[in-house]
């Protein structure tokens, strides 16, 4: 059987079916564009009735403004972000945007993975989790597309940085496990080439420094694998653990399998917590109490912060820290007053 491609209607055809010019049906699918609204009414009840729907790129050559944000994302494994790309194309929908997502293969961003924003001419970018060269960034810059930095910081980045207080999150779990009688201390690092982690373990240290406490320290990679092992490391070289803080939810899940599996009680043997706030972190068979970040409120002003240096609002670099909040839940002993 032979099945032959449907003709695609064009703005010509639109235009001359409504009885309007091609530059009226073209102003009617340009969001902010100045159009009647009795021709706008006419423009999509034609448009609608011929099946048209307007080429978003070709539009994007006549006005130099596509509509196409650009988001990177290396660490797709980790539940955390999955969700902040379906929150970022959601929010930036709203607004009239659509998302070009590349996933990238290695932790700096490479040339290859921003070719694509290029080629599409997006009108800005947000990086979640890759690490930015000088040159990818001067890229950015000679093409004129802003950048963000989403829940983290580089040193020698003069773009926009949105973040949760890392700091303040890691010296506040601190604090929340010292004021519960814990004594012997652990950390299970996620990627140290991050701002993220370090930071966390910043503010945890100096909580403990404060007691004269000294944590053991572990690298996880961000990974369930890696804060298993990390876990099973710490307790082989320290079996009088009581207290461990993972830099993100899927180690510490991973690290509550890993006790787990040595037979010891969470949290009557030992205490574990973790960072974000996982829709996993939540089950019963982990119940893991956690510090969660202000996702929404970090992509909502995301958002504003890039759409404003593209319309041209923003005067300068806009850097801005947001504070989570404590999640109790069964993880940690609890010491009652």
């Amino acid at each position: 059987m032979l099945f032959l491609k449907k003709k695609q209607i064009n703005a010509i055809e639109v235009a001359k079916q409504a009885g309007v010019s091609q530059s009226t049906v073209s102003r009617v699918f340009t969001p902010g564009a100045s159009v009647s609204e009795k021709a706008r009414r006419r423009v999509l009840e034609t448009a609608k009735e011929l099946g048209y729907r307007p080429n978003a790129l070709a539009r994007g050559l006549i006005t130099n403004k596509t509509n196409i944000i650009g988001l990177v994302m290396r660490e797709i494994q980790n539940p955390f972000y999955p969700e902040v790309l379906e929150k970022f194309t959601k929010g930036l929908r709203k607004r009239g945007y659509q998302v070009l997502f590349v996933y990238a293969e290695k932790d700096e961003l490479q040339h290859d993975d921003i070719s694509q924003f290029l080629e599409y001419n997006v009108e800005g970018v947000i990086v979640t989790d890759a690490l930015l060269s000088s040159k990818v960034v001067s890229h950015f810059t000679e093409n004129n597309i802003p950048v963000l930095l989403f829940n983290r910081y580089a040193k020698d980045f003069s773009g926009h940085v949105v973040c949760c207080d890392n700091y303040s999150a890691g010296k506040k779990i601190g604090e929340y496990l010292l004021e519960n009688e814990h004594c012997q201390f652990a950390y299970i690092a996620g990627d140290t080439n991050t701002s993220t982690s370090r930071d966390r373990e910043r503010g945890f240290r100096e909580a403990l420094y404060h007691e004269g406490i000294e944590p053991k320290v572990e690298v996880g990679n961000y990974t369930y694998e890696g804060g298993y092992q990390a876990a099973l490391q710490l307790l082989k070289s320290d079996p009088q653990l009581d207290a461990i803080f993972c830099a993100n939810d899927i180690m510490a899940l991973g690290a509550v399998d890993a006790v787990k599996s040595l037979g010891l009680i969470i949290p009557k043997d030992i205490s574990i917590m973790g960072v974000d706030d996982i829709v996993m972190a939540s089950l019963p068979p982990y119940s893991l109490t956690t510090w969660q970040q202000p996702v929404d409120e970090m992509i909502e002003a995301s958002i504003n912060i890039l759409l404003g240096e593209i319309s041209g609002e923003n005067e300068g670099p806009v850097s801005i820290l947001l504070p989570g909040k404590l999640i109790e839940r069964q993880s940690v002993s609890t010491f009652k007053k």
